[in-house]
C-alpha cells in the first residue's frame, strides 16, 4: 500500500511540476524537520526572548510546486491483495471509543450528550500581538497553529466536548480550512476571506456548515476596545453557533471515518522534552513541559500565553508538530501581494509528538479526504497522544526552526 500511494504521489509532483514550466523540483532526500537538541534546560517563566525577523525577510515555503489548481488532491488506492491488520497493542484507547469517550481527546465525559453535537472549528486571530491573550483556546480539544502570510500565524480551534464563551478574536479563514472541516465532520466559523479563497469555501462539500459574515450569517458579535482596531474586535462563542446549526437542523453527531489513539501512560522509547521553541517567521511559540501537572505550558514570543476567558495558563496535554508540504499560489492575500499558502495536509509526513515530558518521533497520515490526521512511530505502529487536548504546530517540510530542550 505504501508504495502505491508513494508512486501515486511522486506521479502528482511529477504533473504539478510540468504543469509550473519546472521551476522547483521535490528532493526526496530533504529532512523533514529538522532539530537543534540542547541539554541546557529554559526557565520556566522566562524563555529567551524573541529574536523576529522583518515580515520581509521571511524566506519563501521550502518546497514551491505549483499553484493551487494544479496540486495533488487525497485519494485512496485500492490493493487487490488484502490488508494486514495491524497487532493491537494493550493499554491503547481507541481509533473505536466508547459513547462515553470523546474521540479528539480520549477523554471520559460526564454527560455522553456533548458528544451527538456536531464539532466547531473556528478561525482565531493570533498576530498582531494586540489580539493577545485569546479567548477560549484552553476549552478547545484541537488547536491548528499555521502560516498565514508574511511569517505570522493564526489558529484553527475545534470545540466538541466543552463549550467557550467568547471565543476569539476571529479573522479570516485559509486555504488549510478547506480540509480541517473535513477531517472533523466540522462546522467552520469565521470573519470573512480573500475572494478566491471565499469562492472555495462557497463551492466545497460543507458550505451548509460554514457560518461567516462572508456570506451574511449571524452567530458573531463586537468586543469593542479602544486599544484594538476594528478587525480584531469580533467574537463569537460555541452557544450561539450550535443555536445557529439547530436552526439548520445539522447540529448533529459527526460521522468520524476513522480515528486517533492515545493512552495514559507514555510509550518507553521517547527522549526527554522539556522545552519545545518553534520560530515561524514572524512569531514564537514556546512550550514548557510542566511534571507536576504533566502539561505543556505555552509561551507566545516570550510571553506566557493564558486564556483571556480564565486568566489561568493555557495548557496541552499534547504538541505536535507537524512537517507539511507548503505552496505559494496565485491567490493574493493582501495589499503587500503576499500569496495565500496551500498547505498540504493530504498522504503522510513527518511528526513529532511531544508528551509527559518526552518525544516521540513518527508519521502523520491522512489517505482520504475525509479522514482526520491519525500517527503512526517509525515502525508503522500506532502512535498514541496522552489523554487530553492536543495544539498541532505545523510547519513547512525541512523547517529548520524548532529547537528541542532536554
Amino acid at each position: 500500500m505504501k508504495r502505491i500511494l508513494l508512486l501515486f504521489f511522486l506521479l502528482c509532483v511529477v504533473a504539478t511540476v510540468v504543469a509550473c514550466g519546472g521551476e522547483e523540483q521535490l528532493e526526496s532526500t530533504q529532512p523533514a524537520i529538522s532539530v537543534v537538541v540542547t541539554d541546557t534546560p529554559l526557565p520556566a517563566t522566562n524563555p529567551p526572548a524573541t529574536d523576529t525577523p522583518a515580515a520581509a525577510e521571511l524566506p519563501a515555503p521550502v518546497i514551491v510546486l505549483g499553484s493551487d489548481e494544479t496540486a495533488p488532491t487525497a485519494t485512496v488506492v485500492e490493493e487487490d491483495s488484502a490488508e494486514v491488520t495491524p497487532t493491537p497493542i494493550p493499554g491503547l484507547i481507541g481509533p473505536d471509543f466508547p459513547e462515553n469517550v470523546n474521540p479528539l481527546t480520549g477523554e471520559t465525559v460526564s454527560d455522553p450528550a456533548v458528544l451527538q453535537r456536531r464539532p466547531l472549528a473556528v478561525k482565531v486571530s493570533n498576530y498582531p500581538p494586540v489580539v493577545r491573550p485569546q479567548s477560549g483556546l484552553s476549552n478547545a480539544d484541537i488547536v491548528f497553529e499555521h502560516y498565514a502570510e508574511g511569517g505570522a500565524t493564526r489558529f484553527t480551534a475545534i470545540f466538541y466536548s466543552k463549550d467557550a464563551e467568547p471565543i476569539g478574536s476571529i479573522r479570516s479563514g485559509r486555504l488549510i480550512d478547506l480540509e480541517i472541516p473535513k477531517m472533523y465532520d466540522a462546522a467552520f466559523a469565521y470573519s470573512g476571506a480573500s475572494g478566491p479563497v471565499r469562492l472555495k469555501f462557497r463551492d466545497s462539500e460543507f458550505f451548509e456548515r460554514v457560518i461567516s459574515p462572508d456570506f451574511g450569517h449571524d452567530g458573531f458579535y463586537r468586543v469593542e476596545d479602544p486599544n484594538k482596531a476594528f478587525e480584531h474586535t469580533l467574537f463569537t462563542d460555541t452557544f450561539f453557533l450550535r443555536n445557529i446549526l439547530d436552526l439548520r437542523e445539522i447540529n448533529v453527531a459527526p460521522a468520524f471515518q476513522n480515528g486517533m489513539v492515545f493512552s495514559e501512560e507514555a510509550p518507553q522509547d521517547g527522549s526527554p522534552a522539556t522545552g519545545i521553541d518553534v520560530k515561524y517567521g514572524a512569531t514564537r511559540a514556546f512550550w514548557q513541559y510542566n511534571s507536576a501537572t504533566n502539561r505543556y505550558e505555552r509561551w507566545t514570543d516570550g510571553i506566557q500565553q493564558v486564556d483571556a476567558n480564565t486568566n489561568q495558563a493555557l495548557t496541552f496535554r499534547n504538541v505536535i508538530v507537524l512537517g507539511i508540504n507548503h505552496v505559494d499560489t496565485t491567490i493574493i492575500e493582501d495589499s503587500l501581494g503576499s500569496p495565500s499558502i496551500e498547505i498540504q495536509a493530504w498522504g503522510e509526513g513527518p511528526a513529532s509528538l511531544f508528551r509527559d515530558g518526552l518525544r516521540l518521533e513518527g508519521r502523520w497520515q491522512r489517505l482520504d479526504p475525509h479522514d482526520m490526521l491519525t500517527f503512526v512511530d517509525l515502525e508503522g505502529n500506532p502512535l498514541p497522544l496522552g489523554v487530553g487536548n492536543t495544539f498541532v504546530q505545523v510547519v513547512p517540510l525541512g523547517f529548520t526552526g524548532l529547537t528541542v530542550t532536554e
